[in-house]
């Protein structure tokens, strides 16, 4: 009986066989393949989006690097933990990032529309500060969204402070552009219309050169450009200020010793928001170079001389800000050399000099033989008030340059450098110094100062898209305040209660990196 059975079943399992594949051979319509068709009238690596006449093209660059001697990214040590130069300062900081960007093309009646992309997903090593509890304690700082200039988000986001969490502790993710172009029009999030086509890097990777305008990461803007011909363009643009362009309004009440130690001349008291910065340029591309005339205007708004609205507040003022620049190119020293400069003036609009990601903010330690330690100190504002009184805008100038030279296909090295001054009228010099945040202060009180950067890059590209930098940065911190200064205990930096000699200041920072394009 075993027998017969085990007969069926395999009758039973070869007849099912046979016919799944009688039914395999039966002929089937195959669906029509749509294979992607390269499309050469943007340029390179733009390919057709099946079924559409929309042209499409992926980009980015994956990069790994280590700053020495710097702040949360390649930055120098100027304030903070970074520049406390103690145990609390990172001797390194490591950073991995990812670039995405999406770059779509459709021509219509109307010319091209064009859209654009660009993400970021990064992570950075972060710190640890003291938490003010008088025991010494510490904790951890991760550096989600943290700009080069401190100012970003800083333990918040979406990641661990406390370093509990490995898995996104340190990471962040960004968008640098999100926009749209048809018609000679750019709606969306894109670079300044007001920026030098290198934005902040006429020849190098450091992030916080000073002495021009610079939206690396983007700003809200509605733009409309005409072309005029033989290389010559126009430009106006409102952008959104909140974000990017806002330095300091300092409200002198609320100054303190140890607030002014770190670079801080009271309470930054902005008021909401009433009308975009508006900019426009003159630009000129030849065979030569470039050249571009850049000009802004920007609204300085308070909110009020106290806590609340019946306290009053001082009027609005709008502030403006000039700029250069000149990139020569084909010049004879070799192909492909090229020499990039630019000058600015600003007036109650500090961040068209110090960009998004240069500080404004300095408090860096030193030696002393006069004092427990030196200082450092300055700060960069818009405009500093008081209680009754109206805004005095703060005056800044100051230039950036490189020059780049190619050795051979495979190397390169640039040279450059930048310097920066900020200048206060004498009502707000008084405002300040006649604070009781300077009563310890046994010398002379001027917030004026410049900064000055000079640094060299190495690149070396053994194959195409892959670089390895070496990058060298040194800033010298020029204060204008003499003699000493007694301050309570600065425990977020580990600082005690004691005098300090005020000094100038000098860092050095270096970057590695290597970075892969695709």
């Amino acid at each position: 009986m075993k027998v017969v059975k085990s007969l069926l079943l395999s009758t039973a399992a070869g007849l099912i066989a046979v016919g799944g594949a009688q039914a395999a051979d039966l002929p089937v319509k195959a669906k029509a393949v749509e294979y992607v068709k390269i499309c050469s009238l943007y340029g390179a690596g733009f390919y057709y989006i099946p079924g559409t006449d929309t042209c499409i093209k992926l980009g980015g660059y994956l990069r790994a690097e280590v700053a020495l001697n710097a702040g949360g990214n390649y930055s120098a040590q100027y304030n903070g933990v970074f520049a406390a130069n103690n145990r609390l300062n990172n001797y390194y900081s490591l950073r991995a990032r990812e670039d995405l960007n999406i770059d779509t093309r459709t021509a219509t009646e109307y010319g091209v529309v064009r859209t654009y992309f660009d993400a970021v997903f990064t992570w950075t090593t972060g710190n640890y500060v003291g938490t003010g509890s008088g025991t010494g304690a510490t904790q951890y700082s991760s550096t989600l969204g943290l700009n080069a200039a401190g100012t970003g988000l800083v333990g918040s986001g979406g990641g661990s402070v406390n370093g509990t969490d490995g898995a996104i502790s340190g990471g962040s993710l960004g968008v640098y552009y999100a926009f749209i172009q048809f018609a000679g029009f750019t709606l969306g999030k894109a670079v300044s219309q007001f920026d030098a086509p290198w934005i902040n890097y006429p020849g190098n990777n450091f992030d916080q050169l000073v002495g021009g305008s610079g939206t690396t990461n983007g700003v809200p803007q509605a733009t409309y450009t005409a072309d005029f011909g033989q290389g010559v363009s126009g430009t106006i643009s409102v952008q959104d200020q909140t974000q990017i362009f806002q330095t300091n309004l300092w409200n002198v009440a609320g100054m303190s010793t140890t607030g002014v130690l770190g670079g801080a001349y009271g309470s930054s008291d902005f008021g909401g928001t009433r009308a975009p910065d508006i900019v426009g340029n003159i630009r000129v591309d030849q065979a030569w170079g470039l050249f571009q005339a850049s000009v802004a205007a920007h609204d300085n708004h308070v909110g009020y001389y106290g806590a609340t609205e019946t306290t009053g507040h001082p009027e609005d003022k709008w502030g403006w800000a000039v700029q250069l620049a000149l990139s020569i190119k084909n010049i004879p020293t070799g192909a492909g050399d090229v020499i990039n400069v630019q000058g600015v003036y600003t007036e109650g609009a500090s961040r068209y000099n110090f960009q998004e990601l240069a500080a404004t903010s300095y408090s860096m330690f030193g030696s002393s033989n006069a004092a427990y330690q030196s200082i450092g100190f300055a700060g960069v504002s818009d405009a500093v008030f008081a209680p009754g009184g109206s805004l005095e805008l703060t005056k800044t100038y100051g230039f950036r340059g490189a020059y780049t030279h190619n050795w051979n296909p495979y190397w390169n090295t640039g040279l450059y450098g930048a310097w920066a001054a900020v200048n206060y009228s004498g009502t707000a010099k008084g405002l300040i110094c006649g604070s009781a945040a300077f009563a310890t202060l046994t010398g002379t009180c001027n917030p004026d100062f410049n900064i000055g950067q000079v640094g060299v890059i190495t690149r070396w590209t053994p194959v195409k898209n892959l670089t390895f930098s070496a990058d060298f940065t040194y800033s010298h911190l020029d204060q204008k305040y003499s003699g000493t200064i007694t301050t309570p205990a600065l425990t977020s930096v580990g600082k005690p209660a004691a005098t300090y000699e005020l000094k100038d200041q000098d860092t050095y920072s270096m970057l590695l990196r290597a970075q892969r394009n695709w």
